[in-house]
């Protein structure tokens, strides 16, 4: 029988635009010299110096408790803050996933000692995360990993490779996910491990993309030992728990946010040209976001109240990549000219790096395809 979706969305109250406007002042400040500050890199841009200035101030962790490091403040505030991050295209790189999914998934499985730990650490802007979960010849279908964790004396032997690993070649922690029951099929045997990237036996290797940078890479894990007490969650219940981390990652702003630097520079462009049919198109564009975001605030409320709305945000992320492969376009058609990279124009070199990097919009965080099979289960079709 089919279902529906639930979307309710969180409002955002009047009282929450002081810190708005105190997010807003802050950027404008660090932004003053734009050298190491490149629009429309902003959650791939790593920044650690940026990281812990955004931790100083309490914007890292802002949900979390206090007794692990947080701020015990409230999920809408955490959003107003995220989106005027990527709004402005700030280098979020370097605490991204950490606050973004590593921390919330260490909260809800994590033993008390990772908490203790490493939350704190993330806060502080000081502990960076990976995510390892495609292999080489797995990618979207996850449940067909080989990497393998073997039993031993204190812990687990890990053998294996892990690519696309964005900031793994910078990053100090990695989630993740490997077969420690290979007598199991797919879904079953599968577990989390937290481990700490500097570990003897891991090589990484980056893997330079069509701009010519190298965020993302191929990791490899010979005889790499990880203890007893880096097994995050249960173990043999990885896939349950990966699920619920990609919630986070699927559902947030920078799913759809991730070129909105390209239409306030457009929109700046427009302003003395009165051809109707580009104010109808940034018209349409802005209320595609407007709808986007509301679902996204919805799926918040849902994760607020512990659910796990996976279909939901496969389908924020769904129409958010879809959005964004547009906007670039969109934006070339209404000024007429070649995406061509000019040196100090910050228009044309955003205009520029966004044509070449939308297409791998819809690979990050899980294909198309596997989106809409996720959808069409969650609608029972």
């Amino acid at each position: 029988m089919a279902q529906s979706f639930k979307f309710n969305p969180l409002q955002i109250p009047d009282e929450l635009t002081p810190l708005r406007m105190e997010v807003r002042s802050f950027l404008l400040d660090a932004s003053s010299d734009w050298s190491g500050w490149d629009l429309g890199h902003s959650w791939t841009c790593f920044n650690r110096e940026f990281s812990r200035e955004v931790g100083k101030r309490g914007w890292i962790g802002m949900t979390w408790p206090e007794q692990y490091g947080g701020h015990d403040r409230s999920a809408l505030e955490r959003f107003v803050v995220i989106e005027e991050m990527l709004a402005a295209g700030a280098p979020v790189g370097a605490h991204w996933i950490g606050d973004r999914q590593s921390g919330p998934l260490l909260l809800r499985i994590g033993t008390e000692e990772q908490r203790q730990r490493i939350l704190p650490m993330i806060v502080r802007g000081d502990a960076a995360f990976c995510v390892g979960l495609s292999e080489p010849g797995s990618g979207s279908d996850l449940a067909s990993i080989r990497s393998h964790a073997d039993k031993v004396d204190g812990g687990w032997r890990l053998n294996g490779r892990k690519i696309w690993t964005t900031y793994a070649h910078l990053s100090d922690f990695m989630m993740g996910l490997f077969r420690s029951d290979r007598s199991k099929e797919r879904h079953a045997g599968l577990s989390q491990f937290l481990i700490d990237i500097h570990s003897s036996g891991i090589e990484v290797r980056p893997i330079a993309d069509l701009t010519g940078e190298a965020h993302f890479n191929e990791v490899l894990f010979e005889d790499v030992f990880v203890p007893d007490n880096m097994l995050l969650g249960s173990e043999g219940n990885g896939w349950q728990q990966v699920t619920s981390e990609l919630t986070f990652e699927r559902s947030q702003p920078d799913r759809f946010m991730s070129c909105f630097p390209l239409l306030p520079l457009s929109i700046d462009a427009l302003q003395n040209n009165e051809d109707r049919l580009a104010c109808r198109q940034i018209g349409q564009s802005l209320s595609e976001l407007v709808v986007l975001r509301e679902m996204s605030l919805s799926i918040l409320g849902q994760l607020e109240q512990g659910q796990t709305p996976s279909q939901e945000a496969a389908l924020v992320k769904e129409l958010g990549n879809s959005y964004e492969q547009r906007t670039p376009n969109m934006v070339r058609e209404l000024f007429d000219t070649p995406a061509v990279m000019t040196r100090g124009d910050r228009f044309s070199e955003l205009q520029a790096y966004l044509t070449q990097t939308v297409p791998s919009f819809s690979l990050r965080g899980g294909t198309r395809e596997i989106l809409r099979g996720i959808i069409a289960k969650g609608l029972g079709l």
